[in-house]
């Protein structure tokens, strides 16, 4: 008998079948027009083929078109039905997946554990499990799903009750089950079942070495890794992880190298390992060999520089990764913010507060803290009250950082204020509000309202009186000139006295020339910090000022012996988005350098013919009146100030950075000079604030120089 095949049926079933593979390869690349255009011309349209352009409109996250086109089905099956919740449940719209669950004519296993895998992915663990033990047949993936429901929310000895309970465990399930029990930290139970195994896949071995890695056991996790069968990249990155975890670089670097594959996240890792261990070189090394990079590749390099103290060059990488066309995700946004306030570049904060309000990430109270501390810094207290005023609720993180910022500028009657508002609308103030409170007592003079809100803070408040706390009282009494008081606060404290607390006793002794007790301060300070070089130069500076040069010269043989070097003083100024940087001394290596010098020396002679003459007498080199002059002369603030005469426009502020600071505090300082519509504003500003000049104090040589220098900033302009 001879069978005449229907050569038309075979051209139908072949178009159907191409048809069918076009609408799925159209809706997994995006192109779901296409797949839709494919679907209306295909001539006899199977279920199968309207199961698949409706996947395919789920697949692209839009469920409304899905849901018509099902609507429209001249039939259904249960998969139709299994699909739409799928469907619903990829696009995260549960409650219509159940509503479809419910609904259905005929339900077979796969819609129930659809239903319950979609409970498990929204978290929703309770009314998963409700519904697995309603099920009337499970199978193995049933089981597994639910067993991850409640490993997922930490309810480890239930899973356990579930595996026991499972006829069938298959490799997800016992890998499921040491993840759980990794995540508890009870290894042995995972490495029994891992033992126990009858076979494994790379999934499972990356599983238990992560699991190790997770609870510091590298050195375990490293002998799993070598005698593993088989190795993804997943598995390197997990064991390169366990080492930059634990700063164990050379034995990562080493596993670096060896990668037959080095992916992006293993990249990112070995970034940020080397940037934990000062190896900034060899991280940016690391981050120019990629070819390719994502969002976290920039955000890491630049989190990298930025621990490491190269604020300009994470500030460039910021810029680069902006004109390369990469969005910066919300931890580089965070992490240029603190650059900005670090360099004081309000142009740049000013952009990269742009692009948080695009993306919608300013109405994070975070980020509302951070703003305000951005533009505080940068010497904007307009702005940063603005942001202040417009957000609500505000949290105490962002009152403190007003509070804090008014006190740093020297608006102590400001900061007192915004802390009273504070506390008349029944916000808690913390440790963090005091110290700003009782600075902003200390810069406006207040020292019985200063004793009063101290006082209260145990008694009142109910927070405990800390360190940081006596240093302010400290700092209070000794810019009020009751040094001797001061000590006796420090003697009586119920605290141990550390490097803040003695060193804002040094401040005032200084101030108010008491240079005994300020020897005292400063050998103090060398015996808690022998390492940091700032307390080596204050009390030097006071043998210098006592004429001691031979202590002076052994304090040096100490501090060589020690290691212990002296970073040197420079200072920088933005001009144009571009930072110019300067250090003591002169302006060797500036494009510009005899411009800076001519105008140097021109402000030099206005200065002297305005009464100005350079305070020595802390000088530390052993030199005559003359060259101490010279040295004054050549500051690096007045470089900076003279670079900005040259550059800046008429009215616009002259922002000065500092690196250093003459003071117990070794933090980044501010000096802002008002633009010709604001000089006397300025000076006056500076002036009150007993050289508190935005956020340091300076030298009193530099600081009278640069008051004067302001005053005649008008002659210079015209």
């Amino acid at each position: 008998m001879h069978f005449r095949l229907n050569p038309y049926r075979i051209y139908c079933t072949s178009v159907g079948i191409s048809s069918l593979s076009q609408i799925a390869r159209y809706a997994r690349i995006g192109h779901i027009e296409n797949a839709r255009k494919v679907f209306d011309k295909m001539p006899d349209k199977s279920i199968v083929a309207w199961n698949s352009i409706i996947a395919g409109y789920f697949q692209n996250y839009q469920p409304r078109e899905a849901k018509i086109l099902f609507d429209r089905m001249p039939e259904r099956c249960v998969v139709s039905w299994n699909g739409l919740i799928s469907g619903y449940i990829k696009n995260g719209m549960v409650s219509e997946a159940r509503k479809v669950f419910d609904l259905m004519p005929e339900r077979n296993v796969v819609s129930w554990t659809a239903m319950v895998r979609g409970y498990v992915k929204e978290g929703m663990v309770s009314e998963a499990e409700s519904l697995f033990w309603q099920m009337p047949e499970k199978n193995v993936v049933s089981w597994t799903v639910m067993l991850g429901g409640l490993i997922q929310e930490g309810r480890i000895d239930e899973a356990c009750r579930i595996f026991d309970m499972m006829p069938e465990k298959d490799v997800v399930a016992r890998t499921s089950m040491i993840g759980g029990f990794c995540q508890e930290g009870r290894l042995a139970k995972a490495r029994e079942i891992f033992d126990e195994m009858p076979r494994r896949n790379v999934i499972t071995w990356t599983t238990m070495i992560s699991g190790y890695v997770h609870n510091q056991r590298v050195d375990v996790a490293r002998k799993l890794f070598e005698v593993m069968p088989e190795k993804n990249e997943v598995s390197w990155t997990a064991m390169l992880m366990g080492y930059t975890q634990c700063e164990r670089i050379e034995e990562a670097l080493e596993l670096f190298d060896a990668m037959p594959v080095k992916s992006i996240v293993a990249c990112n890792a070995m970034i940020l390992g080397l940037g934990q261990n000062g190896e900034v070189a060899k991280a940016r090394w690391v981050f120019d060999q990629m070819r390719e990079k994502d969002d976290g590749t920039w955000s890491a390099m630049i989190k990298v520089y930025e621990q490491n103290g190269f604020e300009l060059e994470a500030l460039n990488l910021f810029a680069v990764m902006q004109r390369e066309g990469v969005r910066p995700n919300f931890p580089s946004l965070i992490s240029a913010l603190g650059l900005c306030a670090s360099l004081a570049s309000l142009d740049h904060g000013k952009q990269v507060h742009g692009q948080l309000v695009r993306s919608q990430y300013d109405l994070d109270v975070y980020v509302a803290s951070v703003l305000i501390t951005m533009y505080v810094k940068c010497g904007n207290l307009v702005k940063a009250k603005l942001v202040f005023d417009r957000f609500a609720p505000k949290d105490i993180v962002m009152w403190n950082s007003i509070i804090t910022g008014y006190a740093q500028h020297g608006l102590g009657e400001e900061a007192l204020q915004v802390f009273y508002e504070m506390c008349s609308l029944n916000i808690l103030p913390d440790d963090v509000t005091f110290i700003g409170v009782l600075s902003a007592c200390s810069y406006t003079g207040k020292v019985k309202e200063g004793f009063e809100i101290f006082e209260s803070m145990n008694s009142k408040y109910q927070v405990e009186q800390r360190t940081e706390h006596y240093a302010c009282m400290v700092d209070l009494l000794g810019r009020a000139g009751q040094v001797n008081e001061a000590m006796n606060l420090i003697e009586i404290m119920p605290v141990e006295a550390d490097a803040v607390v003695w060193g804002a006793l040094l401040g005032a002794c200084r101030t108010h020339m008491k240079l005994d007790l300020a020897e005292v301060a400063a050998k103090k300070l060398v015996q808690l910090e022998p390492k940091n070089s700032g307390h080596y130069t204050l009390l030097s500076n006071i043998y210098a000022s006592k004429g001691k040069w031979g202590d002076v010269a052994v304090l040096r043989k100490k501090m060589r012996r020690r290691s212990v070097s002296k970073s040197p003083g420079c200072s920088w100024i933005e001009v144009e988005k571009k930072v110019h940087m300067f250090t003591g001394g002169d302006s060797m290596g500036h494009p510009e350098q005899e411009l800076i010098m001519k105008m140097l020396e021109r402000i030099s002679g206005l200065l002297r013919e305005a009464g100005y003459c350079p305070d020595g007498s802390f000088v530390l080199h052993d030199v005559d009146e003359e060259e101490k002059v010279h040295m004054l002369g050549y500051h690096s603030e007045k470089l900076a100030v003279a670079y900005g005469l040259l550059k800046l426009p008429e009215g616009v502020p002259i922002r000065v950075m500092k690196n250093l600071r003459y003071d117990h505090v070794e933090k980044p300082s501010q000096i802002t000079f008002g633009g010709r519509s604001s000089i006397s504003h300025a000076a006056s500003c500076q002036a009150n604030s007993s050289g508190q000049v935005l956020l340091g104090r300076i030298s009193s040589s530099a600081l009278g120089a640069t008051l004067i220098c302001t005053q005649i900033h008008d002659i210079i302009t015209k």
